[in-house]
């Protein structure tokens, strides 16, 4: 490793069949095994032997009935799969995302209190906002919140889980037999927390957490995401389509961040990559080639739709791609509008060919290559200042996850970039938080 001690952080994202729309269709994939517990158990037991940092699991809370046909959508709720994944490993982190709009801060406090116990301190929190309308409808409300209302509520639930966290201190439980006291009273707290969107008494009815605190991850693009990132979170998993926009928003948040009174070195900043890897380069493009055909345009349509909260389906595919508003209009995920915003100012495009070209693949930074080729990007990404670590989104998880394991990671640890075992018991050691 370098002298400065400073490595690249890997964070694996799980996914059923794959990062890309189309992998359940590939040959390669045992659709039988998508929706087992032991596929996923697997994978982390893989990912823990090549020393990954951690897991990641997205989540949403909505289904478009009409999706279903072209393709699995997500499945397992993310707490209780981390917790059976714990069950089996010892080292890797189990980040989850559970969003701030639709729960409540004591439930999250304590759920997320629970999986750092179960896993011996390696839980880790994707705070989210959540950007879907047809979310909103399956929570009692005719309307998705406001941007800005959202992020406003946001900021204060991590201010409650934070201090219910902080509910127990560090040696408050005795566990005295002979004096017959199990928990000191006095270093209990009730929080007595009032605030705009929240009123709670505490304290938390579980003990404190191994870590102390959970690690915070946040994802959002907007001034609004930023700002909440560098409040309160370590670690930033971001959409990034190339090294220059990556830098400019490295810089912007860990500026962000010191006028928060921040080190920026207490918040790393990890890039979505999605992988194909090869023996050749001729080999990963024939794998890219086979997913490109296996992609549904449909599905692709409804997912940009949600995710920029823009109806694209009456548009025509062939047509121009519509001109959108300006962002103060869109009430969805503003990561999403800005990497969208930017690819279509920069090329001229029929919405098919984004489609195809950006986002039947799940969009962002997707290398298809050899293990040298995409640990040649890493390594320049990581070096000149776009990022401090990469989440992995490997399009195949039937033998994708296995390629960039045996081959990528060994690549980056010849090199210098990535440890090759774990230097800490806790998720916030490894990382050295």
């Amino acid at each position: 490793m370098s002298k400065t001690n400073r490595r690249m952080i890997l964070n694996l994202m799980l996914h059923n069949a794959g990062s890309h729309r189309g992998a359940w269709r590939h040959a390669s994939t045992k659709v039988e095994e998508i929706h087992d517990i032991k596929h996923f158990q697997r994978l982390a037991q893989k990912a823990e032997a090549a020393r990954i940092d951690s897991l990641f699991l997205a989540d949403g809370l909505s289904v478009e009935v009409k999706a279903v046909q072209h393709g699995p959508i997500f499945g397992f709720e993310p707490l209780t799969l981390l917790s059976a994944i714990a069950a089996v490993t010892e080292n890797i982190g189990l980040i989850a995302t559970m969003s701030t709009s639709f729960n409540e801060p004591y439930n999250v406090a304590r759920l997320f209190a629970s999986l750092d116990h179960i896993s011996r301190g390696r839980a880790g929190w994707n705070m989210v906002t959540t950007g879907v309308q047809r979310t909103a409808h399956n929570f009692g409300k005719e309307q998705l919140p406001s941007h800005s209302h959202r992020y406003a509520r946001a900021q204060e639930f991590a201010d409650v889980v934070l201090k219910l966290w902080d509910s127990w201190e560090e040696d408050a439980l005795v566990q005295d037999k002979v004096s017959g006291i199990y928990a000191n009273a006095n270093k209990v707290h009730d929080i007595h927390h009032q605030g705009t969107y929240f009123t709670v008494r505490g304290a938390l009815n579980i003990m404190r957490p191994p870590q102390g605190r959970p690690i915070l991850v946040q994802a959002g693009a907007s001034d609004e995401g930023k700002n909440l990132a560098a409040r309160y979170a370590e670690l930033i998993f971001t959409v990034q389509h190339t090294i220059e926009e990556a830098r400019l928003f490295y810089q912007d948040v860990k500026a962000r961040t010191a006028k928060e009174g921040r080190s920026p070195g207490s918040i790393k900043i990890l890039p979505g990559l999605h992988v194909i890897v090869g023996a050749t380069e001729a080999e990963a493009r024939k794998k890219a080639s086979e997913l490109s055909e296996l992609g549904s345009i449909e599905r692709s349509v409804m997912s940009l739709s949600n995710l920029l909260g823009i109806d694209f389906s009456v548009y025509g595919l062939d047509d121009p791609f519509p001109e959108l508003p300006e962002s103060t209009q869109v009430n969805a995920y503003q990561t999403f509008y800005q990497m969208v915003l930017n690819i279509v100012q920069r090329e001229k495009l029929t919405l098919r060919e984004f489609l195809t070209k950006h986002w039947i693949g799940n969009g962002q930074l997707c290398i298809a290559g050899t293990a040298e080729q995409i640990a040649d990007v890493m390594e320049e990404w990581y070096t000149t200042g776009a990022a401090d670590g990469f989440s992995v989104m490997p399009q195949l998880s039937f033998g994708g996850v296995e390629d960039f394991l045996d081959l990528v990671v060994p690549e980056l640890q010849r090199r210098g970039l990535f440890p090759e075992s774990y230097t800490g018991r806790t998720l916030r050691e490894n990382l050295g938080l």
